[in-house]
């Protein structure tokens, strides 16, 4: 069955800019590559963590959204926790009315920048 989903993951903060962008690339191209459809995406950039994770207290914040089949999460998951660069991960599933507000914010965030 294919769902919306949103997963959000934070690098660990030691990484360069073409580091970072390689991790986010090697996860899109998963997702791609298992029939996923990247609907949005967004660079939160390094922020400070709630608390100290790894002796961190900084991370690159990444958002996905994307459609896909509902077997792909565990693979996905199961790839965050092999690859030693992330350090926190979650991956929620999108109800219809979760769905409805995020193409809300994007539609609003659109506007305001072409005003």
């Amino acid at each position: 069955m294919i769902n919306q989903y949103e997963t959000t993951f934070i690098l660990t903060p030691v990484l360069s800019e073409a580091q970072m962008k390689e991790v986010v690339e090697k996860f899109k191209s998963y997702l791609v590559a298992e029939g996923a459809e990247i609907v949005h995406e967004e660079n939160w950039g390094l922020r400070k963590l709630a608390y100290p994770i790894q002796k961190k207290s900084t991370g690159f914040y990444y958002l996905l959204e994307f459609r896909a089949d509902t077997s792909i999460i565990n693979r996905l998951e199961v790839n965050y926790r092999r690859d030693e660069r992330i350090i926190r991960f979650l991956t929620v599933s999108m109800d219809k009315f979760a769905v409805a507000y995020s193409e809300k914010k994007r539609k609003m965030k659109a506007e305001v920048k072409e005003v």
